[in-house]
Order: C-alpha cells, then structure tokens, then sequence
C-alpha cells in the first residue's frame, strides 16, 4: 500500500521528466521558482552571474532529492546565452522549459538624467536576453513539437510609475515579445506566457527600488512603502513563493491551452 502511494506521488508531478532553465536564478524569485519546478520533478539549470549564488540553488535542490545543475553567466552576452542553452543539454540532454527571470532595475531617476549606457544596459539584460535564449531552444521545442517559454515582467509595465523609465520600457517590451512569440510557436506546442509580480519586499530588487525612492524624494522608505501598499487590493505585498506558484501553473500542463497571456499575480494593482 505504502509503495502505490509513493509511486501514485511521483507520477502525480506536475514537471516530471522535465528540463528547465531558469536565468536570474540565484535569489529572490528566481530562487523560488527553481526549487518548486524542482520539487515538481523538473531538472533545473540554474544560472545567473554569482557562482556562489546558483551553487548554493543547486546543492539546495540535489539535498531535496532533486535534480540541478548551475552556470555562471550574463544573458546580455550572447556567448553566455550559448553557454546556457549548451550546459543544460550536456547536463540533461534537452529543453522543456526556459524562465526568462534575470533581470536589472537600472536607474531611479527621471527619463532627463538617464545616460543612453544604462538604458542600453537594462534593455540588454530584461529585453535583448530573453530574446536571444528563446531564438536557441525553440528550434529544438518546434522539433520536439512542445515546450514552454515564461517571461517575467513586471507591473512597471502596466502601471504609470515615476524613475524608472528603462526598466519600465524593457517589461512592456517583453510583453511584447510574448506575444509575437506566442502568435509564432502556438501551432507547433510551444506556449509562451509573461507573469507580472508586484511588490516582493524579499527581493533585492525591491529593496533598491525602496532605497532608490527615498533617497530621491528625501523620505522614508517604509512610508513610501506603506503608501503604495495602499493601492493594492489585498493591501498587501507578494512573496516570492507566490510568484513561483503562479509560474508552475503557466508552465504545466494545467494551462494548457493559455498561450501569449501576462498573468497578474500582484494583488490587485492591474487589471489589463
């Protein structure tokens, strides 16, 4: 009896006999999203550009029985996007699933003090680098004749803010991208869908944001906070855990047929 539930739990995995990449995903909700697709029995190949950081993932999700390997690398470079694409299938011999999560907040500054280096910079790491790993494992997708791509964007891309001008542009731009990705890969069993978080006060992103914000309007950080936790429905923010959730079901077969979408998971802040 017990051996039939053991199996009935394994077989009952959500990505079992999957192979994911998933990119910025040393900390924060890249962290997350790779130790939940793990525990759904995928195979993950971590990456981001702290080695410490994504062995830490790595070693995290093999204690857990798991399966992972990890690369140091920088989407913005397109030899780096190479050496990802290339470590996952000498590390597991194919690519189900590709998480485009790396991601840089760039300046907290109006459009009019923003350098044309670090617009370039940002659009390099949130736009170019999803761009380039999903032009490497479609072709392989297209041939297997299944797959799923999920870009992570932001509610910077639905929602007027203020200083945040290339980070906000390079979101709606992968949204973007999702979809003319979607409208191409739909009829050869590629899914391609965006998510877009709120606030995750964990993440480091979120906590320069915060320091960025108060530094420019001389204020407090925690009442900034609290004012914009206020336009929230829920009143409250979202954890990184949360946004892992929501990434499983975009990926599984549970959303089968969802296909060019961005699924809020922030709360209540958007509605589009």
């Amino acid at each position: 009896m017990s051996n039939h539930f053991i199996e009935l739990g394994a077989n009952s995995m959500l990505l079992k006999e999957k192979v994911a990449v998933v990119t910025g995903g040393g900390r924060g909700i890249g962290r997350a999203i790779a130790k939940k697709f793990a525990a759904e029995g995928a195979s993950i190949l971590v990456t981001a550009r702290s080695q410490e950081e994504i062995d830490e993932v790595s070693v995290e999700i093999r204690a857990a029985g798991g399966r992972a390997s990890s690369v140091a690398a920088d989407v913005s470079r397109e030899e780096d996007c190479h050496k990802i694409v290339d470590s996952a299938r000498k590390a597991f011999g194919r690519i189900h699933i590709l998480v485009n999560n790396a991601g840089v907040l760039g300046p907290v500054r109006p459009v009019e003090e923003t350098t044309t280096s670090e617009w370039d910079k940002v659009l390099a790491v949130n736009l170019r680098g999803p761009f380039m790993l999903s032009r490497l494992v479609l072709p392989e997708m297209y041939d297997r004749g299944s797959g799923a791509i999920l870009n992570i964007v932001s509610i910077a891309a639905k929602a007027a803010f203020q200083l945040n001008a290339p980070y906000a542009a390079s979101k709606a731009g992968l949204i973007g991208l999702t979809h003319t990705l979607a409208a191409e890969a739909a009829r050869k069993g590629v899914r391609v869908n965006a998510l877009s978080p709120g606030p995750v006060p964990e993440t480091k992103m979120s906590k320069e944001l915060g320091r960025g914000l108060a530094d420019y309007f001389n204020a407090d950080s925690e009442q900034l906070f609290k004012q914009m936790l206020n336009g929230i429905l829920q009143g409250r923010p979202q954890t990184a855990e949360e946004i892992a959730s929501a990434a499983l079901f975009l990926v599984s077969d549970q959303s089968s047929a969802i296909t060019g979408q961005t699924l809020n998971v922030d709360g209540g802040m958007a509605f589009y």
